[in-house]
């Protein structure tokens, strides 16, 4: 009798850990069980609100987009619905666009899709984005100068460095990735946990490298809100060169910044 409990309370268990496990399994792929709702249901859905429903979500809508764009963190598609959105995500492409509008109209803000495959927002400054400016052209934290430093390293070798590089130009300047540094802490945090996912920089394995080797790129956010062409100016008032002797990276900085740029995801 006690082996048959034991054996049940062992099975139990298991079937515990399994749901468990299933459930953490979905959690992480909320998104994929999200289908994005037709005309026709979105119209429908409407039909069952009224319009006061529908301006109040749309500013929690806004509201949380506001505060989460506070830390640079791109805003999920799947975080969205299911923390705010909720049960109103059968109307999910209206609430969308109309955050777009208010962005658009009283921030000042362009909502950007960045990645259409996992669905990822941000905000960008419409003038920013309209000029490709860089905001951090003149660097209002230390934080932002040292992207600045790590993003004009990778443009000028060619879009991609490995880290080795990184951390070599970044200890000329007095920055070394295992010291504590007075302004901005754990550096090699900074650089390669936040700025990352901050989308402002990829940072990826090497493969079939022993020991395990990385290398920087330009992130998604980036190559939206950073224009390439100040860069160039910026490393060649110090090296005190015309940007121009640098033909490639000039040719690319320009064509870049005559580009179209992104479109707003309203209808995402």
């Amino acid at each position: 009798m006690t082996q048959r409990k034991r054996l049940a309370n062992t099975q139990s268990s298991s079937q515990t850990k399994r749901q468990s496990g299933t459930f953490v399994a979905q959690g992480d792929d909320d998104d994929i069980t999200f289908t994005q709702p037709s005309n026709t249901q979105v119209q429908r859905g409407l039909e069952k609100l009224t319009p006061s429903q529908v301006d109040q979500k749309t500013a929690e809508v806004v509201q949380y987009f506001l505060v989460k764009d506070q830390k640079k963190i791109p805003i999920r598609r799947a975080d969205l619905v299911k923390h705010v959105v909720k049960e109103y995500k059968n109307i999910y492409p209206e609430i969308i666009n109309r955050a777009a509008q208010t962005f658009d109209k009283v921030f000042g803000l362009k909502l950007v899709e960045i990645d259409t495959k996992n669905h990822l927002y941000i905000l960008v400054n419409k003038l920013e984005a309209a000029e490709r400016a860089s905001p951090i052209d003149s660097p209002a934290n230390p934080k932002t100068g040292l992207l600045f430093v790590i993003l004009s390293v990778i443009f000028m070798k060619g879009g991609v460095v490995r880290e080795n590089l990184v951390w070599n130009t970044l200890k000329k300047l007095r920055v070394d990735q295992g010291d504590k540094h007075e302004e901005f802490g754990d550096v090699k945090k900074v650089v390669t946990d936040e700025f990352v996912r901050q989308k402002y920089l990829e940072y990826v394995r090497i493969p079939h490298t022993e020991p395990v080797e990385h290398e920087f790129r330009w992130g998604q956010r980036a190559e939206i809100e950073v224009s390439k062409a100040k860069i160039l100016e910026f490393v060649g008032e110090l090296h005190e060169q015309d940007p121009q002797s640098w033909s490639q990276q000039y040719r690319e900085a320009h064509a870049t910044q005559n580009s179209s740029q992104p479109s707003t995801s309203s209808q995402r």
